[in-house]
């Protein structure tokens, strides 16, 4: 088993590790439009409230999933090899774990071309010139080629709060005056 492949673990974990494994044993041009199909149809069932139910349902049969996956997986242009794993992951009722999956082969991936996502929160959008800084200087600090996946959470005031890996950094506003909060009730 791959190094990268080891790190996944969980039903979830060991369906990537496999696609990963079988992808790394592909053709470059292969496994990049397989990780494309798998970036696509996770972003379709974060986008999709219709789609991740059905993903997610146990009174949907594996039979009715897969057809309505497949007919996913088409528009999206999506290779055989994807389409033959999904219906792999339906007909095995795994289907609730599709998210997973596929997040954990994202990361699998994004490791082996030395990638990393770091998830930035700010209460306001960032610039692009921002966003790069930030990729820069995480980049500098992990060794790694960082993509910055911006989210905007108003209740965080200001600052930001950004996820690295296991590595989290609360510079929120909002953290900071609880902690003046409770320093401040402690002392009274």
């Amino acid at each position: 088993m791959s190094k990268q492949s080891s790190k996944s673990s969980g039903i979830a974990g060991r369906y990537a590790s496999a696609l990963f494994e079988l992808v790394e044993e592909l053709g470059k041009k292969e496994a990049t439009h397989i990780a494309s199909d798998m970036t696509s149809l996770g972003q379709l069932l974060d986008a999709s409230d219709d789609l991740a139910k059905l993903v997610r349902s146990p009174v949907i049969s594996a039979a009715e999933q897969e057809s309505a996956m497949f007919a996913v997986l088409d528009k999206v242009g999506a290779s055989t090899l994807s389409k033959n794993f999904m219906g792999l992951v339906i007909r095995k009722r795994r289907a609730f774990f599709i998210g997973d999956i596929i997040r954990q082969f994202s990361a699998l991936m994004a490791d082996a071309r030395n990638e990393m996502v770091a998830e930035v929160a700010s209460a306001s959008p960032l610039s692009d010139k921002q966003i790069k800084e930030i990729a820069d200087m995480l980049s500098k600090r992990l060794g790694k080629t960082v993509l910055v996946k911006a989210t905007i959470d108003e209740d965080l005031l200001g600052g930001l709060i950004v996820k690295a890996g296991s590595r989290m950094v609360d510079g929120s506003l909002k953290t900071k005056l609880n902690s003046l909060k409770l320093a401040m009730n402690e002392a009274g």
